[in-house]
């Protein structure tokens, strides 16, 4: 009885902090420039989808770099669902379903690339991975019933900061939690020693095609909030660069860390838009900044550690 009331407790400050969004959302849409509200949120995507990367990149020590196309799915997959309700689309729930829609057809997709692929290992498996995300993206832009090389026009903008923070706090809270249980226990056996793994009984391919499986989900989350909060999707907006983004900022932040996986998704989203005073020179500013950041800490800003209430108490030993 008692370990039920301590899960509804649990649970209830989610949902409390999730439903809080809302408010908030319509606030900083009256009082905040539109502009630094489309930053906001563009920081609480770029969290998803680095925080959904390093349970495979990081936690799980695979190396993919097809993100950007589980992205692309989803967002063309809920798009295509809200496009087909025409003016009936109203609001949340309609959102919440294309959500659910696109993160499961980015699911299906991971578990179809993953199953044949993730017996493999290291630079093969990059391989694949970034042939999966070209392949989706070549066939999108070929294929005319998603918009093709126009793009896709007309999406209701139902995204915003309340929806996108209440899927990165869901999203973090899900994947911290899965990351503290028994399977991520299994999880970290296999990136530190797969053949270790494997001989104690760890079934490492389902483990991998799990985390797989629910990264691939939380990306096609991200794009289907991306798509519902500009308007307009393209596929110039999935390629290769931006795979190549996401896992830079899990690197930066500490391989296998979630907080860090957060504070690098917020610093790279910011640190462009701090650069355009030097538009000439913003990205040789931007490389020179994350090679010196690779060079002082090759771990990332925190390692593999997390940041945790205990670690802010003073005397605390890091």
């Amino acid at each position: 009885m008692a370990g039920l009331l301590h899960l509804l407790r649990r649970n209830a400050l989610v949902a409390v902090i999730v439903l809080a969004q809302w408010p908030l959302s319509m606030a900083l849409s009256r009082w905040l420039n539109p502009y630094y509200l489309q930053i906001i949120v563009y920081i609480g995507i770029n969290v998803i989808l680095a925080v959904s990367l390093n349970l495979i990149n990081g936690i799980t020590g695979q190396f993919s770099l097809g993100h950007a196309g589980f992205m692309a799915l989803g967002a063309y997959v809920s798009a295509a669902f809200t496009l087909s309700l025409g003016a009936s689309v109203a609001g949340t729930t309609e959102l919440l379903v294309a959500l659910l829609i696109g993160g499961f057809g980015a699911a299906v997709a991971g578990v179809l690339v993953g199953v044949p692929s993730l017996r493999l290992r290291g630079d093969y498996l990059a391989i694949v991975t970034l042939g999966f995300g070209e392949i989706i993206r070549v066939l999108i832009l070929n294929t005319n019933a998603v918009g093709g090389a126009r793009g896709l026009t007309g999406i209701a903008p139902l995204a915003g900061f309340g929806s996108v923070y209440g899927c990165a706090v869901v999203c973090v809270v899900m994947l911290w939690r899965l990351v503290h249980s028994t399977k991520g226990s299994a999880f970290a056996a296999i990136r530190e020693d797969e053949i270790a793994a494997a001989a104690m009984g760890v079934d490492t391919t389902r483990y991998k095609v799990i985390a797989f499986t629910i990264g691939a989900f939380w990306a096609g989350v991200a794009g289907g909030l991306f798509a519902h909060f500009i308007g307009y999707i393209h596929t110039n907006s999935f390629t290769f660069l931006k795979s190549i983004e996401i896992v830079v900022m899990v690197v930066l932040g500490g391989a296998g860390s979630i907080s860090g996986a957060i504070l690098a998704a917020a610093a790279l989203t910011v640190l462009p838009e701090l650069l355009r005073f030097g538009a000439e020179y913003r990205m040789i500013i931007y490389s020179l900044l994350l090679i010196v950041m690779m060079l002082t800490r090759p771990t990332g800003l925190l390692g593999n550690r997390e940041l945790t209430w205990r670690s802010w108490k003073p005397g605390t030993a890091h």
